[in-house]
């Protein structure tokens, strides 16, 4: 990776910059005494799921928020959406070496060698999946909250674990007590983001351009072992053949932890090879949410979009649910308890009206309540813990929750990809 920043003609040229030139306070700057945040993205997902947190501070001009990438297996991507943002990206060698007085991060890989406060927060939904292994007494903890996504030889590394429910304080008492007295219910932001974007429904899904009569089917995989990519040869081929090409659309949106193991290329020509251009597959780096909000039918699995589908009013079709490493106690658990499970025998419309007509919202209602207990409330939670922890007042306004951006027409989205793919 390379460092992006506005650089001067100034510049040292002694074959590699003077570190000192880039740190807080250095001679080239013209805002100084600023507090310095880190924003780690150990992979995509992270770096998108952190952007809620670190735009709470991006216009405070007492702080400077900068980036990495964390070694991870699935760092593809990752750089590509930071450097999007046109900030300065550090090189993770040179982030381990320096002291910063926020560092923000969604996953555990690397942690432990940087300098400063760790706030912690969950890269998804419902705390969902359970680790592959097993406590001492055999008990699987919720991935992500267990000791071995927190400790490091004996020492706790955040020093801040902001969580989205209360329940999720349970969990954590459960498997790693120790931690309890660092986290903080804060809400999630995108049941918020979902939230306020619902009363917009029809804007999202005419600048998708869906027509009024049009049925948007939305299939979305998690990754790994037991997500419905696993069964992608099973699933498209029935939507490519029983949809009705004038009354429904369908979309593939995978996790992009599949496009970082197996590339981009590879999950376009699967889809393309098994759906015979029906599908159209949605890119990693396009935003989720807006179609989430637009579906009018989700067929999914255990991962948090399917998770999150129950706040749309969207009848739900499980197409693969693996129960061995599903955390029972978690909402996805209750939503395959709630939502039918899609059968091979039965003709696919057919399957779409069951669901529709055994639809009960407030079933649905209770499955979505367990994302958040802080719902509206995120913005203003997650500030004040990110001040606490920077020493600083908070600005003297409330924080105003950035709207979901429409999405691009379905149609462009499939020829970028067609471009992309070859």
């Amino acid at each position: 990776m390379t460092l992006v920043h506005g650089e001067q003609d100034s510049t040292p040229t002694n074959g590699e910059r003077d570190s000192t030139a880039w740190s807080n306070n250095g001679p080239w700057e013209t805002l100084r005494d600023r507090k310095e945040v880190l924003v780690v993205a150990q992979t995509l997902v992270y770096a998108k799921r952190l952007h809620d947190f670190y735009s709470l501070l991006a216009s405070d001009l007492r702080v400077h928020v900068q980036f990495t990438v964390a070694p991870h297996m699935f760092n593809p991507g990752a750089a590509e959406v930071l450097r999007a943002l046109g900030g300065t990206v550090l090189p993770w060698e040179q982030a381990i070496r320096r002291e910063f007085d926020l560092v923000l991060a969604a996953g555990s890989q690397g942690m432990e060698q940087l300098h400063g406060p760790v706030v912690r927060l969950p890269h998804g939904a419902g705390n969902i999946k359970l680790s592959r292994r097993g406590a001492p007494d055999g008990e699987r903890a919720a991935i992500g909250l267990g000791p071995e996504y927190l400790y490091w030889e004996g020492r706790l590394v955040p020093a801040s674990f902001a969580l989205a429910h209360e329940e999720e304080l349970l969990e954590l008492r459960r498997s790693c007590p120790e931690a309890v007295p660092i986290a903080e219910v804060v809400g999630d932001p995108c049941y918020d983001r979902i939230a306020a974007a619902l009363p917009h429904r029809e804007r999202h899904r005419a600048a998708l351009g869906l027509r009024p009569e049009e049925k948007l089917v939305l299939v979305c995989s998690t990754w790994g072992d037991g997500s419905l990519f696993t069964r992608l040869d099973a699933v498209l081929p029935r939507l490519a053949s029983e949809l009705p090409r004038h009354g429904y659309r369908a979309v593939l949106l995978t996790h992009p932890n599949i496009a970082a193991a197996h590339s981009a290329f590879a999950v376009h020509s699967w889809a393309r090879a098994t759906a015979r251009e029906a599908v159209t597959v949605v890119p990693p780096e396009v935003d989720w949410r807006p179609l989430l909000v637009a579906a009018d039918f989700i067929i999914g699995d255990h991962g948090s979009v399917t998770l999150y589908g129950a706040m749309t009013g969207a009848p739900v079709l499980l197409a693969e649910y693996p129960h061995r490493h599903v955390n029972p106690r978690s909402p996805a658990a209750q939503l395959a308890r709630t939502a039918p499970a899609l059968s091979p025998g039965h003709p696919l419309v057919d399957q779409l009206g069951y669901a529709a007509e055994q639809y009960r919202p407030e079933e649905y209602a209770a499955v979505a309540a367990r994302i958040s207990s802080e719902p509206g409330r995120f913005d203003r939670n997650a500030r004040r813990l990110l001040y606490r922890v920077l020493g600083l007042g908070q600005p003297a306004h409330t924080p105003d929750p950035e709207p979901l951006r429409l999405p691009d027409p379905l149609d462009s989205i499939a020829a970028a990809e067609s471009r992309r793919a070859g």
